[in-house]
């Protein structure tokens, strides 16, 4: 496979998510797993490793994912202000839905970007997204209250395909001018989203809780999250050539479904996911609703997302020593047991604790699910497909986990209904990667 096409295709996750923020390391780790494997072509057989132009790519790369899955891991903050403001009419159902409709097509729009990247349409993508997010953000500046749909159309449709066209160029131009420092640089590229995912959840909650109110802070969010996109698309500059074969996605899907431990990991990732975003979404109201102080609450997902960086960061050496499988199903029990934790939320210490906790093994299995799927990738050249496939089902995840948890949540706020879906969903979840790991063990022995 050509150099242009792998670091698109194995992008194809991100759920997204989940910043987080959490989608950007998968990205980073599989991209440097590939990149040993592979045949490059004479043109491509020298890398600048640095200078002006790459670096400002790099830099351009940071700020998209800075306004992209940063904003998008910053939904918590939207779900607390529509819920006890500005939708009161609309079930917690119907409010999450939109943050989590904006995560799926995330990450299922990236499927689409990233055929149109292997066809050379990097700048049509990067624009194109740029002028849509913004386009959004001002839009649902002017949605009215109770006004569902308004909000709907924007900020869940508008915005996530936005997100969708950029997440996968962003990363996979930083490729064509890296190779020896690539995990680096991404390592730099992918603290875009996790410095969104602190930034903007205390600019949203000062802006729309301030007395600018709804709509002025949404124009203020929407003009910085505008200036940044249009300085990203100043710096960012193509290399290479579009590959002559983009990757089949069918022939991949058909091959991949056939592996066993692969199918049990893509069970494991639609349960761990419907559970995954309950603490990102309601953490800060299920905090105000237990009374305590509504500054402290705000800061909420401030401190579980600073706790996911360290967690993206500590992953790797961590597998490094036990295994990939091996810690993706630690993280994975770990983040359904602190959800149902959550059920015993009632104080500051232990909103501190919850937080810090869940955000560091949320962040450990953001960061293990995509070098899991280089594990089990019997073939290198093909990784962009399965990498595609396994973070398109996961998405399916996100799209009904937290609806069904608003759902259950009720108008009462009976918060132990959700955190026993969500965390018993995790554990499922984990179950299913326990039988990947033992039967990919099994396989494997000598």
């Amino acid at each position: 496979m050509a150099v242009e096409t792998k670091p698109q295709t194995l992008c194809m996750e991100p759920q997204a998510a989940q910043d987080s923020d959490n989608e950007g390391s998968k990205a980073r780790d599989i991209e440097s797993s590939i990149s040993k494997d592979s045949a490059l072509p004479s043109p491509s057989d020298e890398f600048p490793e640095g200078g002006l132009v790459a670096w400002t790519t790099a830099f351009g790369s940071f700020l998209i994912l800075f306004c992209g899955w940063g904003y998008t891991t910053s939904f918590g903050v939207y779900e607390d202000f529509y819920t006890q403001q500005y939708l009161t009419n609309e079930t917690s159902f119907a409010i999450s839905t939109i943050g989590s409709f904006n995560a799926f097509l995330g990450t299922s729009v990236s499927l689409i970007a990233g055929s149109l990247y292997d066809r050379g349409y990097f700048y049509h993508l990067v624009i194109a997204g740029s002028l849509l997010q913004s386009l959004s953000l001002f839009m649902l500046s002017l949605a009215k209250p109770d006004q569902y749909y308004q909000i709907f159309l924007t900020q869940g449709l508008g915005s996530g395909i936005a997100l969708g066209l950029l997440y996968v160029p962003s990363l996979a131009v930083v490729s064509h001018y890296f190779k020896r420092k690539r995990t680096l640089v991404m390592t730099f590229v992918t603290f875009g989203s996790s410095l969104g995912a602190i930034v903007h959840p205390i600019m949203l909650n000062n802006l729309l809780n301030g007395h600018l109110g709804f709509a002025n802070g949404v124009r203020a969010s929407a003009g910085l999250v505008s200036a940044l996109l249009f300085i990203a698309c100043l710096c960012m500059r193509t290399r290479l050539d579009p590959p002559t074969t983009p990757v089949n996605y069918i022939a991949a899907a058909r091959k991949c479904l056939r592996d066993v431990p692969f199918t049990f990991a893509l069970a494991g990732a639609f349960l761990a996911q419907t559970g995954f975003y309950y603490p990102l979404f309601f953490l800060q109201l299920d905090s105000i609703k237990h009374g305590i102080g509504i500054t402290f609450s705000f800061y909420s997902l401030v401190i579980l997302n600073a706790s996911s960086c360290v967690g993206r960061v500590t992953s790797g050496y961590t597998a490094a020593y036990i295994g990939v499988p091996n810690l993706t199903v630690i993280s994975a029990i770990s983040c359904g047991l602190i959800i149902l934790g959550t059920i015993g939320l009632s104080s500051l210490a232990s909103v501190v604790i919850l937080g810090v906790l869940y955000g560091y093994f949320s962040g450990v299995y953001t960061a293990m699910v995509g070098p899991l799927v280089a594990v089990l990738a019997p073939n290198p050249s093909e990784l962009g497909g399965w990498m595609g496939i396994c973070f398109f089902v996961g998405g399916f995840g996100s799209l009904i986990g937290t609806p069904i948890s608003g759902a259950l949540l009720t108008s009462d706020y009976i918060w132990w209904k959700p955190a026993l879906f969500s965390g018993v969903a995790s554990l499922a979840g984990a179950v299913m990667y326990s039988s990947m790991g033992f039967i990919y063990t099994r396989r494997n022995k000598p």
